[in-house]
Order: C-alpha cells, then sequence, then structure tokens
C-alpha cells in the first residue's frame, strides 16, 4: 500500500498555490493521474521519488516512511529506488540502446526481452540522437523497467507515440507489471489514454 498525505507550495501564474494530496493507493494497481498544466502532476511524481521534498505530511510505501515531515525522515532517491520515466526522457547521450540498460542491469535475458516488447531490438548500437521521439521514450520507459521496480513513476510516457505504437505497447505493459508486482503512477495529458487500463484515478486540480 502506498499512502500519501503531503502539500507543497507551487509557484503559479496567479502566484502561490498549495498542492494538497491525500491519496491510499493499492499495490499493483496502475492509477492514472490528471488535471491541468501547472497543477502539479509532475512535482507529486517527483516528491514520492525523493527528487523534490513536500513542505509537510507523510509518504509512505508497505508501512515504510519515505518522508515524515514531522519525524524529519526523508529516504534518498537512491533508497527509494522507483523507476522513473521523465517528461524529457533524461537519456544519456553517449550511451546506446543497450548501455543504457546494461548501466541498471546486467540481466541480459531481461534486457532483450525489454528490447523486444520496446521494438528496440534493431537499434541497440543507437546512441539517442539517432532515435525518434517515439524510440527515445520507448527507451526511458524501458530503462525504468529494468531495475524490475515495484514503484513505477511515469511522466507522460506515452505522448510521443502514435495511437497503434501506444496501444501495442500498453498491452505490453500491463501484463508485465502484474508479473513484476509493480504499482505504476502514470501522468496523462489525455483522460481517455488509458481507459479500460487503469485501477485507479488521481485528479490534481
Amino acid at each position: 500500500m502506498i499512502n500519501i498525505d503531503i502539500t507543497k507550495k507551487l509557484k503559479a501564474y496567479a502566484g502561490v498555490q498549495e498542492l494538497r494530496i491525500k491519496k491510499d493507493i493499492a499495490p499493483g494497481s496502475i492509477v492514472r493521474i490528471t488535471g491541468p498544466s501547472g497543477a502539479g502532476k509532475t512535482t507529486l511524481l517527483k516528491m514520492i521519488a525523493g527528487l523534490v521534498k513536500p513542505d509537510a505530511g507523510i509518504i509512505a510505501v508497505n508501512n515504510i516512511n519515505w518522508f515524515d515531515a514531522e519525524q524529519n525522515i526523508d529516504l534518498q532517491p537512491q533508497q527509494r529506488m522507483p523507476g522513473f520515466v521523465f517528461q524529457d526522457y533524461a537519456l544519456f547521450p553517449n550511451m546506446t540502446v543497450q548501455q543504457h540498460l546494461e548501466y541498471v542491469t546486467q540481466d541480459t535475458e531481461w534486457i532483450n526481452r525489454l528490447l523486444a516488447i520496446g521494438k528496440l531490438d534493431s537499434f541497440t548500437t543507437h546512441k539517442p540522437q539517432y532515435l525518434s521521439g517515439g524510440q527515445q521514450q520507448r527507451l526511458a520507459i524501458l530503462r525504468a523497467l529494468s531495475i524490475k521496480p515495484k514503484l513505477l513513476l511515469m511522466d507522460e510516457p506515452f505522448s510521443a507515440l502514435d495511437v497503434k505504437m501506444k496501444m501495442d505497447l500498453i498491452g505490453e505493459l500491463r501484463p508485465l507489471f502484474k508479473e513484476l508486482g509493480a504499482t505504476a503512477l502514470i501522468v496523462s495529458h489525455n483522460p481517455q489514454e488509458l481507459d479500460g487500463v487503469a485501477d485507479d484515478e488521481l485528479e490534481i486540480n
């Protein structure tokens, strides 16, 4: 179970607004996170990952406090170890597709399986600059999965994919999440994108 009860002040066009999130997330579920631009969707993922610090509250995962403002607990991202798909991909420019995955794991069988799922098995020697936007996005997803995370944080992970590729990939990912026992929090700019896939929803206003 993931328990989130946090607040964070955000700079907005109209001044400062307070992001207030209170949500209990069942383990193994896929949660779609929606809301207008600037509402704090990306900030929420970064707070869960330990990249941004909430102003107050608690983030607990499986009864372990990752963040507790009152008790001054704030685990480092390396201790939390979620899989994170950044909106801008955050790929290493000098690493090939293969090296991106080998940087995280030496499990060749797992790497090859991921490459097949992402349809990048023919691009293993390519560096990001020689990949299309959709291919870069798929690589970012595969890299996040390479650690076999129990928690996956995905920031608009399908925005650069065409409809067929998106549906094919989502179809492959859902059973993979289940196999890993992973909980996935997915920010989406398209409210219909995860229809029939998401188990729960969190709307940020």
